[in-house]
């Protein structure tokens, strides 16, 4: 069992074993999470929720440190309920992790993870719920640890495929690392009249970095910074990427509003350090809302998303695309997500093709990509 299957089943364990003192909700209809804690749990996590020694429990699977902020606040309250409540095969985890829906309801159990979110006493941490459901073009602002395949295809004139694929990692409290590779298919630029010939090859490559500036998880909110380096990686004669470095910086905002649903989005400029290139200015913002099946299953998001483009320059006009989207996670751990989506542009769509876009993440943290199905 991994550090996230201890960290999801320490619920569960409430109802598994020996230390568990109420037999029924209305033992613990008015006791505070801690007391549920400390009567429940405190037995295996201990008191101060370090976790007893394995070898005074009758399980060899080290208890997780619910002090390790690290661990205990990447996740929203609703996974650790989920898994409490319905045991781990609800999140895939091992069914070692019993369901504690005939001890207590999920009311109280929320008292016992708000109880259990104080063993972190760092505030620099963003909370689990703050990490919005990842949009095809809008950079969401809560730091993560993803892989991320990407996928785009016209769908009009004589087409292109894309593809880019994307490591991100967290380190500290706020930041991230981030680097992407990009590979495409296109008709070649010099084909002779009437023969559709294919090139392909790397496009260019981004470095960047994100810190979250600012999070409140009472208010939802989270705003985050970054900037990247734009290598030209790829090859420019066969339309694969630009003539020189560039640089691209970004603002980066979420919000979480009433009845599941979301905004997010994204204001920033690229600035190319070659002579032939233009100051490029964008912003995108999205709006979504989740549905679950039940109280815990799939997750779908729809959203659409709007973004504006321009050169920075006199005279220059702007762009507008809606992109209509798809989120949803895939497996009944949650870590393993895609999104599907149509970009179609407002304006100069006579030269500007609709495109498909979509993309499938792995959520590393938590997993690998053939766990928790």
């Amino acid at each position: 069992m991994d550090k996230i299957q201890l960290a999801t089943a320490t619920l569960a364990l409430l109802a598994s074993t020996g230390s568990v003192v109420a037999q029924s909700p209305a033992d613990y209809v008015d006791a505070s999470g801690a007391e549920i804690y400390r009567s429940a749990c405190a037995n295996c996590h201990g008191v101060d929720g370090t976790g007893q020694d394995p070898g005074l429990l009758a399980f060899e699977e080290p208890m997780p440190d619910f002090t390790d902020c690290d661990f205990a606040v990447r996740e929203p309250d609703s996974d650790w309920v989920a898994v409490a409540h319905r045991g781990g095969p609800t999140r895939g985890f091992s069914p070692m992790m019993p369901a504690f829906a005939g001890a207590l309801t999920p009311e109280q159990l929320q008292r016992a993870v708000d109880h259990i979110r104080s063993f972190c006493v760092d505030d620099e941490w963003p909370e689990g719920e703050l990490n919005l459901p990842r949009g095809l073009l809008v950079e969401k602002a809560y730091p993560e640890d993803e892989w991320v395949v990407e996928g785009d295809a016209d769908l009009e004139g004589e087409g292109a495929f894309g593809s880019a694929f994307v490591y991100e990692q967290r380190f500290g409290p706020r930041s991230q690392l981030e680097v992407k590779l990009s590979y495409g298919w296109a008709p070649h630029p010099d084909a002779p009249a009437g023969r559709t010939d294919w090139v392909s090859g790397f496009g260019d490559a981004v470095l960047g970095v994100k810190h979250a500036l600012h999070h409140d998880g009472n208010t939802g909110r989270i705003l985050a910074v970054a900037g990247e380096v734009i290598l030209p990686t790829g090859d420019e004669a066969r339309g694969f990427g630009a003539p020189g470095t560039a640089l691209e910086g970004f603002v980066s905002f979420g919000q979480i509003l009433p009845g599941s649903a979301f905004l997010q989005a994204q204001s920033g400029v690229e600035v190319p350090l070659y002579d032939e290139g233009e100051h490029e200015g964008f912003a995108r913002a999205s709006v979504g809302r989740t549905f679950t099946r039940g109280q815990w299953g799939r997750a779908w998001s729809p959203m659409i998303a709007v973004q504006a483009g321009r050169e920075l320059t006199s005279g220059a006009t702007t762009s507008w695309d809606l992109i209509p989207q798809l989120h949803v996670t895939l497996n009944t751990r949650q870590h393993v997500q895609a999104n599907v989506g149509v970009l179609v542009p407002v304006t100069d769509a006579d030269v500007r093709p609709v495109r498909l876009l979509a993309y499938v993440l792995l959520d590393w943290f938590d997993g690998g990509f053939f766990e928790g199905w």
